[in-house]
């Protein structure tokens, strides 16, 4: 099954579960993304490259067919360096802890949590489970987000210090010059 309204260069790294074939006690996947899915990701993320891809989640059933998914995203990517320019690697290790709900009780959940956000009263609102949509939990689309999340956005090589370049102000450059050299014009020309 695939979800509605998705496409695979949203999804670059799928491993789709059915949630009805979830044993009672769980079950553990180790992931490892392709050439071909490192390759998707680093393009859909705008990086160099993705060098390695893992993650290992424990999907864990729970009441209400609720569905825990915990576990560790490790990566390591190929960025540029925001100061040099030069080429980088970057180490990415999130911890992943989701709980999804049936499609319809996470959008009531989602609502209730919506409107109690509206009120002062609430400052700390937890999250809402994330939907289960057509009986299937998406692994490599779990993980794909952990690491697009872990992302550094302005990466810097180790000692790269941006120094902008400092021009001493020219005595004749100010708002006003234009009106002094209109000034300093002879008169009669």
């Amino acid at each position: 099954m695939t979800r509605p309204n998705v496409t695979p260069a949203t999804d670059p790294w799928r491993v789709p579960v059915t949630v009805a074939q979830i044993p009672d006690t769980g079950l553990h996947r180790e992931l490892e993304a392709s050439a071909r899915d490192r390759g998707a990701i680093a393009e859909v993320a705008g990086l160099r490259e993705v060098l390695s891809a893992h993650a290992s989640f424990d999907v864990t059933p729970r009441s209400g067919g609720r569905v825990q998914v915990a576990g560790r995203v490790q990566a390591r990517v190929g960025q540029t360096c925001v100061v040099t320019l030069d080429p980088i690697e970057n180490d990415i290790d999130e911890e992943v802890d989701l709980m999804f709900a049936p499609e319809e009780e996470a959008r009531k959940l989602a609502d209730l949590i919506e409107e109690g956000q509206d009120s002062e009263e609430a400052p700390d609102v937890p999250e809402p489970p994330e939907a289960i949509v057509g009986g299937v939990i998406d692994l490599g689309r779990i993980a794909t987000d952990a690491l697009y999340l872990a992302i550094d956005p302005y990466p810097r090589k180790p000692g790269a210090v941006f120094e902008p370049e400092v021009a001493a102000p020219d005595p004749e450059d100010h708002p006003f010059a234009a009106l002094k050299a209109l000034q300093e014009k002879p008169k009669g020309k």
